[in-house]
């Protein structure tokens, strides 16, 4: 705060036109820098209640994923677990993410695993949230694909300034890390599924 009493604001010397202007330049500056557009970072914990939905083959999958996020991950761990995914591999990754605390859960209404890594980004639209899971929640049935590796859930999701939760979820899934610092989806055994929902 800029105090106007301030002997530098009342010396005899100074001008009183230009102190005030000046003074005026400041508070405007301020003021301005108050005013300024800022990443909103999101208020945890958190817990959200999304409409999931799949399509395989001629089939329409429709269920609710809840997921709560106590805390974002620390820094010092997100650099571990994406230094161990570029430097040692995927395999790595998992064994270093497996010894990650906790940070909240995602859950269908059969199965819930525990995510190890949540970390909050701004794209230019928003904010993005990337949750990783050390294991898998599900495997959709009659898959005929090999399911060796595929032993992490992948959540993304975007939250647009009205509260509106749009995203995907991999409920078995590779990753691989971004020019970012960060990890996204790679491959995965089952067709990721469509999220949409608001902020509780």
């Amino acid at each position: 705060m800029i105090d106007l009493t301030s002997p530098m604001w009342n010396s005899p010397n100074r001008n009183p036109r230009r102190a005030g202007r000046s003074s005026f330049l400041i508070l405007l500056g301020v003021i301005t820098c108050s005013v300024a557009p800022v990443f909103a970072a999101g208020q945890y914990p958190l817990t959200l209640t999304l409409d999931a939905q799949a399509k395989k083959g001629v089939s329409t999958i429709a269920s609710q994923v809840t997921i709560h996020v106590d805390r974002l991950m620390e820094e010092s761990r997100r650099v571990r677990v994406t230094d161990a995914l570029e430097h040692g591999g995927y395999a790595n990754f998992v064994n270093v993410l497996r010894t990650i605390p906790t940070v909240g859960t995602v859950a269908i209404p059969s199965r819930s695993v525990d995510l190890r890594y949540a970390r909050e980004q701004e794209d230019g639209k928003g904010r993005r949230l990337i949750l990783v899971a050390d294991q898998p929640l599900f495997f959709l049935p009659g898959s005929a694909k090999d399911r060796t590796g595929y032993v992490l859930t992948i959540v993304e999701l975007r939250f647009d300034a009205q509260g509106g939760v749009t995203g995907r979820m991999a409920g078995a899934a590779r990753v691989k890390p971004t020019s970012e610092g960060g990890v996204t989806l790679d491959d995965y055994a089952e067709v990721p599924i469509q999220l949409t929902g608001h902020v509780n």
